[in-house]
């Protein structure tokens, strides 16, 4: 069984906004693979289904980004799964511009509160994780109202595109595919 867990805030305030593209990526696969999300355990919001003849347990933690590593490690621990083989995070990324993908099988937090604490509870950084791009704070902004705002509609048309083949590198990544998704994603 894979977990593949989207990272962002809940609430309605926090919907569609930069901060919360993992979300966004796990509401597209539920849909495209008719995965039900409403269940709730440790701390998040989940559901499983079968994707690409496997388990999978969409997962959108609910204890805010800066935190999501409590229901992540909750659910690794209470299933017994290996991160390195069994976990991807999807995640924003502000030094990426918007709609361009980052895929790595590890890595440091590179400076994402909420990827610091996935890391810090689970105890390793070899897991694989899937970066969206959001683009970089404009100058003088700070940077939680940046990464809580709403994109242009240009950026948002990027973004959503980025989020499909973000959701299709998943599936490559289930299948095995790691390395195949990286080529044929990153930089995209």
């Amino acid at each position: 069984m894979y977990v593949i867990a989207g990272l962002g805030n809940p609430t309605a305030k926090y919907e569609k906004t930069r901060h919360n593209v993992g979300f966004d990526v796990i509401d597209l696969l539920a849909k495209k693979y008719n995965v039900n999300v409403t269940g709730q355990k440790h701390k998040g919001l989940y559901g499983t289904g079968i994707i690409g003849g496997e388990r999978v347990m969409l997962l959108k933690p609910q204890t805010f980004m800066n935190l999501s590593g409590d229901s992540i490690a909750a659910f690794l621990n209470f299933y017994k799964m290996d991160a390195k083989k069994e976990l991807i995070v999807i995640y924003d990324d502000i030094n990426l511009a918007p709609g361009k993908l980052r895929i790595r099988m590890k890595g440091s937090a590179g400076g994402h509160n909420g990827m610091k604490n996935i890391i810090a509870r689970i105890g390793t950084e070899e897991f694989m994780r899937i970066r969206v791009g959001i683009g970089e704070k404009p100058q003088g902004w700070d940077l939680a109202d940046y990464v809580t705002s709403r994109f242009t509609r240009e950026e948002r048309l990027e973004v959503e595109q980025a989020m499909e083949l973000a959701a299709d590198a998943a599936v490559l990544m289930v299948d095995g595919k790691a390395e195949e998704a990286m080529n044929r994603y990153n930089g995209k």
